[in-house]
């Protein structure tokens, strides 16, 4: 056989060769071993996750790809997490996720890799496994549902069910015409259609180079995503003859480009612990006031859920990430390749925008300052995030008394309790949700607001936590407060009626008592007692390991990358 990586397992006449190549051969005719390269097809695909229910057909479209390139495509499937379906949050699964496909990626006979991800955590954590194991890579995204209507207008699946449950509670929409937007909602295979985290990450992915170009944001029910995955296989083969592996392919300036990307589509929060755990595996220096640095004055142009009005089939059919990012063309590196072996500004001459209403030009943009503000003060020493295009502009800068719960299940039982002592200026804090907290970060930072004030009209109200929110949410929502409250963080010193001062536009977060008060006070008793406390399992192995969501909540001991080298035989 040839110098490819699987040949260390087939190459040879000895017993050890004898058995790798003997057990494969289930249809693998014997010019499977003559020096082809292999190549697995990382497959997320489960019933159980709904939005990926779809990738095993798109793995075919893969094989036929990589078997008309030379290769023998051999499909893998990797542990699988629904964001929808998971309790108590995909996110605590998330590294694990990565670690096990990081190590069955090194143990297997395989030269290269396409990865089939699409719902919420199944592409970060496929990226971070690739980055650690460093072989040869391709994300194939799998791409958004296509739009419901209901009532005669389009659904924003996540979005819209967020903003019609508030309808409920507030007796403006009746608990059956609810229920009968639920079948609407969900019109096709695929991920969300809003700009939530799904979409988000697939577009990401592109702006980091890991996709064939315009790819991404593709409708999963659409043809050409299945004639693009065959591209993807093609190219699968190439980068093994080329040996373009994640580590020669992504720079700093590649993860710069994804943050302008997630600036300029008003992408998801939660890209922010995804691409500092995808850089720290690298080894790439990225930290979370990147984001702000390089994304903060980035314009908003893309008009979709939550921050504007379309869908992410719109944005496919208006010219697509390409051109999106055409228009931002001078804060990008130009020396950033894609998995093509070309710069990723090399894509964008080309690319038009078909529809202005959905994707704006650089001199109309719908904000002229959007990305991912980056706040810092007493109550967040670490930093805190907010997505100020999904905020209301007046609540930007607010001074309000707290109303704090300690967990999610105080917050349950007295949220629409009559008597709750809130009104619109106060400032709802919900902690105990971090990475250890809860664990694992849950989206619940986008609290429901009281009933008697949604009752009065209030549509939204300051909210600050330790967890995450779904990218598909809206509203002034501070979050990733770190440190969180488990690990000491002052929020867990915070009392009801404390004064928070929010600052969006200096980038601070505080709380307004004298001097030395505030480092006094022990932690909140209630709030120590709801932590979790688990004594086995992956639970403990995360509780006791996991870093702070300012670093990307990754597990200390998988920072970095361990390379596709196995020492030992198994036989």
């Amino acid at each position: 056989m040839s110098g490819q990586r699987s040949a260390q397992w087939y190459g040879g006449t000895d017993r050890n060769a004898y058995i790798h190549r003997a057990w494969m051969r289930r249809g693998l005719p014997a010019h499977a071993f003559d020096g082809r390269p292999h190549i697995a097809i990382a497959n997320t695909a489960s019933d159980l996750t709904p939005c990926n229910s779809h990738l095993d057909e798109v793995a075919e479209s893969v094989k036929q790809g990589v078997y008309e390139a030379g290769g023998i495509p051999l499909n893998l499937p990797v542990v699988s997490l629904g964001e929808t379906q998971v309790r108590p949050t995909a996110m605590l699964w998330r590294n694990m996720a990565a670690m096990a496909t990081e190590e069955m990626l090194r143990a297997n006979p395989i030269d290269g890799v396409v990865l089939l991800g699409g719902c919420d955590k199944t592409i970060p954590a496929l990226l971070m496994a690739a980055a650690s194991v460093d072989l040869p890579a391709v994300v194939v995204p799998g791409g958004p549902m296509l739009t419901g209507t209901f009532r005669g207008v389009p659904l924003g699946c996540g979005t819209d069910v967020w903003k019609l449950s508030e309808e409920v509670r507030a007796g403006t929409l009746s608990e059956e015409q609810f229920l009968r937007s639920e079948s609407s909602m969900i019109r096709s295979r695929g991920h969300c259609n809003t700009m939530g985290t799904a979409s988000t990450m697939a577009l990401v992915a592109e702006a980091l180079g890991t996709t064939i170009p315009g790819f991404a944001g593709t409708p999963a029910p659409d043809s050409r995503l299945l004639e693009r995955a065959h591209d993807t296989g093609r190219l699968a083969v190439e980068l093994v003859a080329e040996q373009r592996r994640p580590s020669h392919l992504l720079t700093r300036g590649s993860f710069l480009n994804a943050i302008v990307a997630l600036a300029a589509i008003g992408g998801s929060t939660n890209a922010v612990v995804h691409l500092l755990a995808i850089a720290g595996r690298l080894g790439i220096e990225l930290t979370q006031d990147d984001f702000d640095r390089t994304g903060g004055g980035v314009p908003l142009l893309v008009d979709l859920q939550p921050a504007g009005r379309f869908l992410m089939d719109d944005l496919y059919r208006a010219g697509g990430l390409l051109a999106v990012l055409r228009e931002v063309r001078d804060l990008l590196d130009p020396d950033a390749l894609t998995v093509t072996g070309r710069p990723l500004v090399d894509y964008l001459d080309e690319a038009q925008i078909w529809d202005h209403e959905v994707i704006r030009v650089r001199d109309q943009p719908l904000l002229p300052h959007a990305g991912i503000a980056v706040l810092h003060g007493n109550l967040a020493p670490s930093g805190a995030i907010i997505k100020p295009a999904a905020a209301s502009p007046h609540l930007l800068r607010h001074r309000g008394r707290a109303m704090v719960f300690d967990s999610v299940e105080d917050l349950h039982a007295r949220i629409d309790d009559p008597d709750l002592d809130v009104d619109a200026d106060s400032v709802l804090v919900l902690r105990g949700c971090g990475p250890r907290g809860y664990p694992g970060m849950p989206e619940v930072a986008n609290l429901p607001l009281p009933a008697k004030l949604l009752r009065a009209g209030v549509r939204d109200m300051v909210r600050i936590c330790d967890g995450r929110m779904s990218g598909t949410a809206y509203g002034t929502v501070v979050l990733h407060v770190a440190p969180e409250a488990a690990v000491g963080g002052p929020l867990a010193r915070l009392r009801t009626g404390d004064v928070i001062v929010l600052d969006v536009e200096a980038r601070r977060l505080d709380v307004d008592l004298p001097e030395g008060e505030w480092e006094s006070r022990p932690p909140d008793a209630a709030t120590v007692r709801a932590y979790a406390a688990p004594k086995r399992g992956w639970e403990r192995l995360y509780v006791d390991t996991v870093q702070q969501a300012d670093t990307g909540a990754d597990l200390d001991f998988l920072i970095g990358s361990s390379g596709d080298e196995v020492a030992r035989e198994s036989h």
